[in-house]
């Protein structure tokens, strides 16, 4: 069963089409049972009630056919009127009401104004936040130095950041070490390397030595991306090319007045490049890695010690909000979304090819990808292993580190999986899994040795 499969459907065990992503059809959407909808409804009352029947049918009948054939032979109606009588519904839906009310309602959250941040900002417009019983303020900010800065001088409680930022945070990377966590990953795959139009002959990264690449911050996924896609061509991404850290805003700009000749950055710049018709797609991060992650949300220790309700609430709100992102059938509406000028500010064709992924390329063709961009929260410490190797590999880690303590103290997995399996989703078991990048096995008990397998790598 996937993360976002509903466990009272007795037919499937798929994504399906209903608004809040968990029914076949809006029909059947409308005929569940209220405590058994994952929507808003009437109360907060309900709306724990439906959490918490939502997890004892799923701890019930953990296999799918037992739980379908179940609902089948009673339906939901009655299959909750006979958990009420094996477990006290009432009482636990009390408790966990009573145990999760926010210490603080009122929160800033800051973020960049990329798709990558898609949950984050359309929780806002579309009510998640309120409906996990806050009222949030996201706050459109200019670069990420600022939300990094911002973050930790409580100007704002939590942040958009891009995945390996809590990590260098907490390492003291750039920063004063402040201990910083990540319970959720905001967008998977998602970007793209973009060159400028007159580049268009120089398709082979062989071709690109002395070119200047822009990038968004130098503990970024971009980074590490397009460094590792730089490596693996044998350009030495420090010698052979030049790479500059450039606000994601203002890299179409850049591209135009002919001051970089192409970028890594997230996909919506990529296509407001196109849009613009000064650039065209060279290739999608996901054929570098298919799955990586990109940003997070993220916050202090701090915020998360002394405000640990307001900051659970946050959390469901964003995966809540990740969740019927990850559903194709509303990528339209949350591109209609996100796209005002207190948001993203993009044309909302810009953002419908970026979210739907049917997309012009800039060479005169039309593309389709469905997971161009996807969303799924779960903060795997693999991909945490990852990123600090990929510190370590280009000099911004001197000295040994611990791997594993690291992305177990930054991204909290565990959190995370017992709060999702509280709102009745299904987060993987592990978390960790290797994957591969251009063709190469990453094995996260081994970071050391991949390391070392590198032959273009910054000396230590």
């Amino acid at each position: 069963m996937s993360t976002f499969d509903n466990p009272f459907d007795p037919d499937r065990n798929l994504r399906g089409g209903c608004e809040c992503g968990q029914h076949r059809s809006v029909a059947e959407h409308e005929q569940a049972s209220p405590a058994l909808r994952c929507e808003p409804v009437e109360s907060e009352e309900k709306r724990y009630e439906g959490v918490v029947a939502s997890a004892v049918m799923r701890a019930m009948f953990p296999q799918d056919a037992a739980r379908r054939a179940f609902l089948k032979s009673v339906g939901a109606s009655t299959a909750l009127a006979a958990l009420s009588q094996f477990f006290p519904l009432k009482t636990a839906t009390e408790v966990f009401a009573a145990t999760g009310a926010p210490e603080k309602k009122d929160l800033k959250v800051g973020f960049i104004p990329i798709t990558c941040a898609t949950p984050i900002i359309m929780a806002a417009p579309l009510g998640f936040y309120s409906k996990h019983g806050l009222n949030v303020e996201v706050v459109k900010t200019a670069g990420w130095a600022v939300i990094r800065d911002k973050t930790i001088n409580k100007e704002y409680d939590a942040a958009h950041m891009l995945a390996p930022m809590p990590l260098a945070i907490s390492l003291g990377l750039g920063a004063n070490a402040i201990p910083f966590a990540v319970p959720a990953i905001e967008n998977i795959n998602g970007q793209g390397i973009v060159l400028a139009t007159k580049h268009k002959d120089k398709r082979d990264p062989k071709d690109w030595k002395g070119m200047k690449f822009a990038i968004p911050f130098d503990y970024s996924m971009h980074n590490y991306l397009l460094r590792y896609y730089l490596a693996e061509h044998g350009l030495d991404p420090d010698t052979d090319v030049q790479l500059r850290s450039v606000p994601p805003p203002e890299m179409v700009a850049n591209l135009r007045a002919d001051n970089i000749d192409g970028f890594l950055a997230p996909d919506n710049v990529c296509q407001r490049a196109i849009y613009d018709g000064v650039g065209f797609m060279h290739l999608l991060s996901k054929e570098i890695w298919d799955g990586h992650p990109c940003c997070s949300f993220a916050a202090s220790r701090e915020f998360i010690t002394t405000a640990p309700n307001s900051f659970a609430a946050l959390t469901r709100a964003i995966v809540d909000a990740t969740a019927y992102a990850s559903k194709a059938e509303n990528r339209k509406q949350i591109a209609e979304a996100i796209a005002p000028a207190n948001y993203i500010n993009a044309p909302v064709t810009v953002l419908e090819q970026v979210l739907t992924g049917t997309y012009a390329d800039g060479l005169g063709g039309v593309k389709t990808d469905a997971k161009r961009v996807d969303f799924d929260p779960f903060p795997w410490q693999s991909f945490a292993v990852w990123m600090l190797t990929q510190m370590k590999r280009w000099g911004q880690i001197k000295g040994d580190v611990d791997y594993k303590a690291v992305a177990e103290q930054v991204y909290l997995a565990t959190d995370t999986r017992k709060l999702m399996t509280e709102m009745g989703l299904s987060p993987p078991t592990s978390a960790y899994k290797s994957f591969a990048v251009m063709g190469k096995s990453f094995d996260p008990t081994k970071p050391d040795d991949y390391v070392a397998s590198f032959k273009i790598r910054k000396a230590s």
